[in-house]
């Protein structure tokens, strides 16, 4: 009998991170995902897990086997990633977007301390890698943010060009950007609804303190 080896997806859904309280906020990107969660930890006396942050390091430790669509990826140039494919190819093919590395965060995590409980943020918790590891239901949440409030909170970091600018088409790289972040959320969106998870909807307008009062409150915090 030849057994297949489990994708590192796989993996991660039948892998627990520990039994500690652990609280996720996952979200699309430009949501405040990471203010609300360093917010909270200050407000609450939490750890705070930026997925984001070991993006690099991930990227570094995986291999084509474990994490051949981040192969491909390394493999094209700026151009190709941003500019010359259509939003939804970017959307299909994307590392993160496929939980690629998944496996990675919940090792992270397993070897945090025990105490205090921690914040585990970013867009890669997608809504069913992280709803096997939910003790409650109420320990995680997903910010689903507006086109509109995507755009200013992005520009307002000053960041907005930053990934275009280093196309040859700078215009058309943003576009395909922003196109595909929004076909993003409206993915997370229908996952979190098929399985139930709690989602704030973040719109323009919106204070930061509003949003985490509207997080902590569904977190029970």
């Amino acid at each position: 009998m030849i057994l297949k080896a489990k994708s590192a997806t796989q993996e991660a859904v039948e892998s627990a991170p520990t039994d500690r309280c652990v609280y996720w906020i996952g979200g699309g990107s430009g949501s405040g995902k990471s203010t609300i969660a360093r917010r909270l930890a200050v407000a609450n006396d939490l750890q705070v897990y930026d997925t984001d942050r070991v993006m690099p390091e991930h990227a570094a430790r995986l291999t084509a086997e474990e994490a051949p669509m981040l192969a491909l990826f390394k493999a094209m140039d700026m151009d190709k990633r941003w500019a010359l494919r259509t939003p939804q190819e970017m959307l299909e093919t994307f590392h993160w977007f496929q939980g690629e590395g998944f496996n990675l965060i919940l090792d992270d995590v397993a070897q945090l301390p025990a105490e205090p409980p921690v914040i585990v943020e970013g867009f890669r918790l997608l809504p069913h890698l992280v709803e096997p590891h939910l003790d409650e239901r109420a320990r995680g949440v997903w910010l689903l943010p507006t086109p509109e409030f995507r755009r200013a909170a992005i520009k307002s970091r000053g960041t907005l060009w930053d990934i275009p600018n280093k196309t040859g088409d700078p215009k058309r790289a943003l576009n395909n950007l922003l196109e595909r972040d929004r076909m993003f959320t409206e993915r997370l969106s229908s996952e979190t609804a098929r399985l139930a998870l709690p989602v704030i909807h973040v719109e323009k307008g919106m204070t930061e303190d509003e949003l985490t009062d509207q997080v902590s409150d569904l977190l029970g915090l």
